[in-house]
Parts: structure tokens; sequence; C-alpha cells
């Protein structure tokens, strides 16, 4: 009797840890990276860039429309960082890294209804 409790137990924790394993993959899947919150993201969007980029970067305004962007995540980043000419600041200085994940996070958030 001692014996089957100790197997139903373990069996009980293997499964137990299994569930809780493969719900685990599941979001690191649809997970932003490290450090980045697309919450955060719109925050900073709407008091820095939407000026520029209009309707939270949906439509285009004097920047380039957003949402919908076939730009990779390390250009969006660098772009962010180092700004264009002419064109875009620069915000490598004013945001942490977290804060520059967080932005292209809330970018790709972005529904494009125009597609």
């Amino acid at each position: 009797m001692f014996f089957m409790n100790r197997v139903v137990a373990f069996a009980a924790v293997l499964t137990l840890a299994a569930t809780v394993a493969h719900s685990q993959d599941r979001s690191a899947t649809t997970a932003n990276p490290p450090g980045a919150d697309p919450v955060i993201g719109e925050q900073l969007f709407a008091s820095t860039c939407g000026f520029c980029h209009q309707d939270g970067g949906r439509v285009a305004g004097r920047g380039p429309k957003l949402a919908g962007t076939d730009q990779s995540d390390t250009y969006l980043l660098n772009r962010i960082r180092t700004g264009k000419e002419g064109a875009m600041p620069a915000y490598g200085r004013a945001f942490s890294e977290g804060q520059l994940r967080s932005l292209v996070a809330y970018i790709r958030s972005l529904k494009d209804e125009g597609r």
C-alpha cells in the first residue's frame, strides 16, 4: 500500500510538472523579448513619438506609418537609437535598452488596418 501511494504521488508530480512546462513553452513563443513591455512602449510612444507618427503610429504624419511595418526589430531599434538626419532625432541616450525594446514591442502590437 505504501509503495502504491508513492507511485501515485510521483505520477501526480510528473503530470503537474509536464503541465507547467507545456504552458511555459506555449507562452514563450508569443512573449516579447526580455525587458519589452508594449504598455510601457505605448506610453513612451504617446509622449515622444506621437507628434510625428500620427494616431499612435497607425497613420503617416510627419513620420511614416509604423503599423504593419516590414522592418526588422534590429532596424527599428537602430533607427530609434540613432535617428535619421533631418527627419528624426536620436533617442539612444534618452531611453534605456528596456524602454527601446518596449517601443518596438508596442510598434509590433499595432494592427495594420489598411492591409
